[in-house]
């Protein structure tokens, strides 16, 4: 018995679980006592004169309601009888279930209660003198009364009174017209245990929360609801300036009201109508930082150096529109929409003389007589001349005939010595036959002449190959002469900068 104490008392520390309520439904007791008889032989209930019958108990419980639990109390022990002619001993067990009537609220640190139930009592002979060998009784009813002592938070301390009704007047070996009964003393440990309902869990049980719904790690008050240390009527966690002056007026951020956005506060601001956006000073009043005689809230450009002069958006002058204020401007009559440098003067990429903006070619140099575009080579003219009719197809066909090739080896070799160029190659028919047709065989004949060059080399997208059919003549498809000179295959160069130098006849 003592050694069942120590471990009462040991669970006792070692647990930490909140008293059994709606919160924590679930309960588990750890019991030892006495037991008493009243039967035939005799009375013992209440004695202290009369053999000690001890006992340990294990009990489950289940929260129902504010005033309601049911339980399950298991008990092993021993129980018996000491008189002067007679006496009995019994090991005994029992398993009873129990609904158990609080008097009062489970906030209340004592708590008396009333409880009735029934269950079975299992009986083990030990003395020689007892014939009965049956081992099973119903106990019915149990019924009792108790009172739990709240220890704190972990521990609740269980004093309770049980009697059991057995079903059968033979334990004591002697029958008479009433069965007998069992008086169990006991005193235990309960420990509860369980989720309570806090659905919001912040903390506080739902029936205790005063603010359910508290977002996710919101600290919150004994009540539920979450703190507002400026008592401003906005919780800190959506309190976005949480220091604010006792009585200042806010809105539902928590920060006091400012009606011209201007970042001071009203209670603060001596120009309550700054326009919004507008920079203002510790008094809300709009600033004019650069001193140039236009308020930040007109100034376009508030950093302008002191002294220079300004137009009405605050921005100083800049006569050419070339994004270089005169002040800095070293060429200050650039043309409109010219590309300038920092200094305001014309941008000359490729160094040919020629500005950007009226070079067609501004990154490869070139001259003024070609608008800053390479000139073609007079080898280069003569050799593209050459192929407007020196290129050759079988009859109908797309087939070059090799007579061609010398010129379009040339073609090569020009391509191969000049990088940048794009050779772009059209092919041409005269009337004669279907329009479709002609256009289908002027596409094959200048892919022809596409496909032999990359076959010599020359990389695929520095070549693009077009058939315009009888669409763009350069004679009189009327005589034989002008349709001869239409059916034809025209080269022609596009540097990077997409600009076509036209071979001069």
């Amino acid at each position: 018995m003592k050694k069942l104490l120590l471990v009462l008392i040991g669970l006792a520390f070692a647990l930490s679980i909140n008293a059994q309520t709606a919160d924590k439904r679930w309960n588990i007791g750890l019991h030892g006592g006495a037991i008493q008889y009243n039967g035939d032989l005799g009375n013992d209930f209440f004695r202290t004169d009369q053999a000690f019958y001890g006992f340990g108990g294990l009990s489950f419980s289940r929260f129902l309601g504010n005033r309601l639990d049911v339980s399950l109390l298991l008990t092993k022990g021993e129980t018996g009888y000491m008189g002067e002619t007679s006496r009995f001993r019994h090991q005994l067990t029992t398993g009873t279930i129990n609904f158990r009537l609080n008097l009062i609220g489970a906030d209340y640190f004592v708590r008396p209660y009333l409880f009735a139930g029934g269950g079975v009592m299992m009986f083990a002979n030990t003395l020689t003198d007892v014939k009965n060998n049956e081992k099973f009784d119903f106990a019915a009813p149990s019924f009792g009364a108790g009172l739990n002592l709240r220890l704190g938070k972990a521990v609740t301390l269980n004093l309770q009174e049980t009697i059991m009704y057995s079903s059968s007047d033979e334990r004591d070996d002697v029958v008479k017209n009433s069965n007998d009964f069992f008086l169990f003393h006991s005193v235990g440990l309960t420990f509860n245990f369980g989720q309570k309902k806090d659905a919001d869990n912040d903390g506080i049980a739902d029936r205790l929360d005063k603010c359910p719904g508290t977002p996710a790690t919101v600290k919150v008050d004994d009540s539920g609801c979450p703190y507002d240390n400026d008592k401003d009527g906005i919780a800190d966690y959506l309190d976005k300036c949480d220091n604010t002056p006792a009585d200042i007026q806010v809105d539902k951020i928590g920060c006091p009201l400012d009606e011209d956005k201007d970042g001071v506060p009203d209670y603060l601001d001596k120009c309550l109508k700054t326009n919004q956006g507008v920079k203002v000073d510790q008094n809300g009043c709009a600033l004019d930082s650069d001193n140039d005689g236009v308020t930040d809230q007109l100034d376009k450009c508030p950093n302008t150096p002191a002294s220079i002069q300004v137009d009405q958006s605050g921005c100083p002058l800049d006569e050419d529109k070339d994004g270089v204020a005169d002040y800095l401007d070293k060429c200050p009559q650039t043309p409109v929409k010219a590309s300038v440098d920092e200094f305001g003067c014309t941008l000359d990429s490729d160094k040919d003389g020629i500005p950007d903006y009226q070079d067609k070619c501004p990154t490869i140099a070139g001259t003024k007589e070609n608008q800053g575009c390479p000139e073609l080579t007079k080898e280069v003219k003569t050799l593209f001349q050459k192929a407007l009719q020196g290129i050759k197809f079988d009859t109908g066909k797309s087939t070059i005939k090799p007579v061609s090739f010398p010129i379009l080896d040339a073609v090569v070799k020009v391509m191969v010595e000049n990088p940048s160029y794009k050779l772009i190659i059209g092919g041409h028919t005269d009337n004669v036959g279907a329009e479709g047709m002609n256009m289908t065989l002027s596409k094959n004949r200048a892919e022809s002449v596409s496909v032999y060059l990359i076959g010599k080399g020359i990389s695929p997208d520095r070549i693009s190959a077009t058939g315009y059919g009888l669409t763009r003549p350069v004679d009189d498809n009327n005589t034989a002469a002008g349709r001869t000179r239409n059916r034809r295959v025209e080269l022609s160069v596009e540097f990077i900068e997409k600009v076509t130098v036209p071979v001069k006849k």
